[in-house]
């Protein structure tokens, strides 16, 4: 049954476009987390479909992407934390999981009820389901990979604030491509082509 009630559930997403990432950096060029969540989704679904094509997954690449496209939608509430500030120990890490948590449920709650457990699936993946879990893992490298691309082409662009940023994400990815060879394909196939000019590219 449709449901007659105003939902600010898109509107509210549509505010993305406005949430800053890198805010403790000096960037060359502004990247926002709608930005960003293309990316990721674009990213995660590539991951998926690498995943199933070549080392016989059985996971589904679509909503890989769906779930890269609202993975941050929970900023529009919090904010972009911090990298360094998020993960400065357990205590702060696990405080701001529930609040990621509690934001997600107030965006879902925008929703009419009809629709919202379409939604559910992709804001709260079940974890204990092996297939879903490794979903969200992909997600999760999908993220580190889109980090990276952006510290290349700030390097690129001769800006060495993303130095140790680059780093500690390689390094990250790098534990992450031991359990998922996608990722490691991901990096070896397409990660060179990323800072090159359009005349390289074409």
């Amino acid at each position: 049954m449709s449901s007659n009630t105003e939902s600010h559930f898109f509107a509210t997403l549509s505010r993305m476009k406005y949430i800053e990432r890198w805010a403790l950096m000096r960037s060359s060029r502004p990247e926002n987390i709608s930005e960003h969540s293309l990316d990721v989704a674009m990213i995660a679904h590539a991951l998926a479909v690498i995943g199933n094509v070549r080392y016989n997954r059985d996971v589904d690449a679509e909503k890989a992407a769906l779930i890269g496209l609202y993975h941050d939608a929970s900023e529009i509430i919090t904010g972009d934390m911090p990298t360094p500030v998020k993960y400065f120990n357990a205590n702060i890490r696990n405080a701001y999981k529930d609040v990621e948590a509690i934001a997600n449920d107030r965006l879902l709650s925008q929703l009419p009820e009809d629709l919202r457990p379409a939604y559910e699936t992709i804001f709260r993946p079940d974890k204990t389901d092996e297939r879903e879990a490794l979903l969200h893992r992909l997600v999760k490298a999908a993220d580190k990979i889109s980090a990276l691309i952006k510290c290349i082409e700030e390097e690129r662009s001769g800006n060495q604030e993303f130095k140790s940023a680059k780093e500690s994400t390689e390094r990250a990815l790098k534990y992450m491509a031991e359990e998922l060879p996608e990722v490691r394909d991901f990096l070896r196939d397409f990660l060179p082509s990323y800072g090159k000019t359009l005349d390289e590219l074409t």
